[in-house]
């Protein structure tokens, strides 16, 4: 996007006096047009906790800014809550808010031409939204995330959002009363920050700082320390030093450090979303990625860390064990990162870590030795078969069981999977089928972490599997397969599944299988027509008809695709193919 500060066109000639005049309304002086430019991209918002200290973080991110010679420029983008918007309609625009987010800030950036880019965001969509604009724009950028949430506490547990999630699903089972659910939600989100397990934002945090576009430590955070003030004031001094070196996004963003997030994504027992948002941030890197290098990286990389939603700690936890440093410091010693991938402070990633210690301390647990992983592989399994021709994405953390064969239960929303899950009418070894809830049938791919965390609550984790077509919080656990490609909307083959066919679901081996002959599936696909369109004008309807399958990271921009969508999905074998 040019090699030169960009601001510099500023001085030259006459012609620029009218932008110099409206810069000195801003508090330009002499002095200043000779610096570099930088935006500040905020997700600041009191709509949700993961964002609401955003404020203070951009005041200390300009400060350190304004000492190292440059004149940091604030503006805001949006951002929505999915904690306050799942399990309802609000829940379509989550992923969507993605695009708008990554589409404002390289508007801005573009527009007014900086120099760079410090981007602050705190949750699951301004993050990964931040990082593809930094991706597609290519000026220094550093990313500084809002931090995490203390753990609440009732009692002598530990609480999360997730924990309220669970709880209905206990109560509506009889398994907590009235007065216990009550003091779970008041006691589960005590102040400021991002859900406090690896959930999605803590997941993407940990990515990023292992991509190298955040600094090392970053990570886990809790959003009310002082540390992570002056994480923010310091990202400010390296970003400045980055603008003045030319160090661009793309010489960080690379094929090595893609592969260093996936690992860390695994080691840590991270996010299905991890694999969507980081397709999507490769897709604006131009970087190949897809979903056989998560495959790869799976068989490779264990689970190293006990963390919610399985395990049993959370984020500031991780970050009193060392944090993402000791991870990355043990699979760097494993040979499963690549040291020699650049980061935004100019050093590599071995550079960075040579003072962490090679295993982790003795006096926690909260990080494993790779000799002891909580899980022996990675979490996350990419499943292929006549129920996911393209692909689709299994949480396998938390089970006991990873091959599942049952009848299926099927439902063409979310709230009629919750509604059936309340009222008790899943039973344990039914494999249920949530569809119509995809990218482009959505719109939107709604996250089902009201049903799942309700299957959770009412006992059936173990013993019940969940497929669907959209996604999963970061939240959920249990055996979950989301992000079926082809969706049903286009005529993936989920859209044929009938109530009582048997649905096999096998993580081992990586097959999602409906167990339906091929010819009663051709007769089934005779007979079925594209349901109608959910929304006509707005953003979700220009969503829904610009975005890629989600084998393809559920993108806005590869128009090809446009050739893709049919009435019945016919062509869509490719899809996955024009991702690489």
């Amino acid at each position: 996007m040019g090699d030169n500060w960009r601001s510099r066109v500023i001085t030259q000639g006459v012609e620029r006096t009218p932008n110099r005049a409206m810069l000195r309304a801003v508090g330009f002086g002499d002095d200043d047009f000779d610096k570099p430019i930088i935006g500040v991209a905020s997700c600041y918002s009191t709509i949700t906790p993961c964002n609401v200290g955003l404020h203070r973080l951009a005041e200390r991110a300009m400060a350190a800014l304004r000492e190292a010679q440059t004149m940091p420029q604030l503006f805001g983008t949006i951002t929505v809550s999915d904690g306050i918007a799942m399990g309802t309609e609000g829940m379509r625009y989550s992923l969507v808010s993605r695009e708008v987010i990554a589409d404002s800030i390289e508007t801005v950036c573009q527009a007014q031409q900086f120099d760079g880019l410090l981007a602050i965001g705190g949750c699951d969509k301004n993050m990964p939204g931040a990082m593809i604009a930094i991706a597609r724009l290519n000026i220094p950028a550093i990313f500084v995330y809002g931090g995490t949430i203390k753990a609440g506490r009732y009692g002598e547990r530990e609480l999360t959002i997730v924990s309220a999630f669970e709880a209905v699903g206990q109560h509506s089972a009889g398994r907590i009363d009235e007065r216990e659910l009550r003091e779970i939600e008041r006691h589960a989100c005590p102040g400021a920050g991002a859900c406090g397990g690896m959930y999605t934002a803590n997941t993407m945090s940990a990515a990023i700082e292992a991509m190298g576009l955040s600094l090392p430590g970053s990570s886990t955070m809790a959003a009310e320390d002082e540390e992570k003030a002056e994480d923010a004031a310091r990202a400010g001094r390296v970003l400045a030093a980055a603008v003045r070196r030319r160090l661009l996004p793309r010489q960080i963003l690379t094929r090595k450090a893609f592969e260093n997030a996936i690992a860390v994504v695994m080691a840590t027992g991270g996010s299905t979303n991890a694999v969507l948002h980081l397709l999507a941030i490769a897709h604006a890197a131009e970087v190949p990625l897809s979903l056989d290098d998560f495959a790869a990286m799976r068989a490779r990389v264990p689970v190293l860390c006990d963390l919610k939603p399985s395990g049993r700690y959370v984020a500031t936890d991780l970050h009193r064990a060392g944090g993402v440093p000791q991870v990355m410091r043990v699979l760097l010693e494993q040979g499963v990162l690549h040291g020699d991938a650049l980061t935004i402070t100019g050093q590599t990633v071995a550079e960075a870590l040579a003072d962490v210690p090679a295993v982790p301390r003795r006096d926690q647990d909260v990080v494993r030795p790779w000799t002891d992983p909580v899980y022996a592989s990675g979490h996350l399994a990419i499943l292929r078969g006549n129920l996911a021709r393209e692909g689709a994405v299994a949480k396998v953390s938390g089970i006991t069981q990873r091959r599942f064969t049952g009848p299926a239960r099927v439902f063409d929303a979310e709230e009629e999977c919750l509604q059936a899950v309340l009222a008790g009418r899943i039973r344990a070894g039914d494999v249920v089928i949530i569809r119509y809830e995809g990218p482009r049938g959505g719109p939107g791919m709604r996250e089902m972490l009201a049903p799942t965390a309700a299957i959770i609550g009412a006992g059936l984790g173990d013993s019940v599997a969940l497929v669907t077509d959209g996604r999963f919080s970061g939240g959920t656990y249990g055996l979950v397969v989301g992000h079926v490609a082809p969706e049903a909307a286009v005529g993936g083959e989920i859209a044929l599944v009938e109530e009582g066919d048997l649905v096999t679901v096998d993580a081992e081996r990586g097959l999602l299988q409906l167990e339906v002959t091929d010819e009663e599936l051709a007769r089934r696909r005779a007979r079925w027509t594209p349901p109608p369109v959910r929304a006509a004008r707005g953003v979700l309807a220009k969503y829904a008809r610009l975005v890629a399958s989600s084998s393809c990271g559920a993108v806005t921009d590869r128009f090809a695709s446009d050739r893709c969508w049919s009435e019945r999905g016919e062509g869509l074998r490719d899809e996955e193919a024009r991702c690489r």
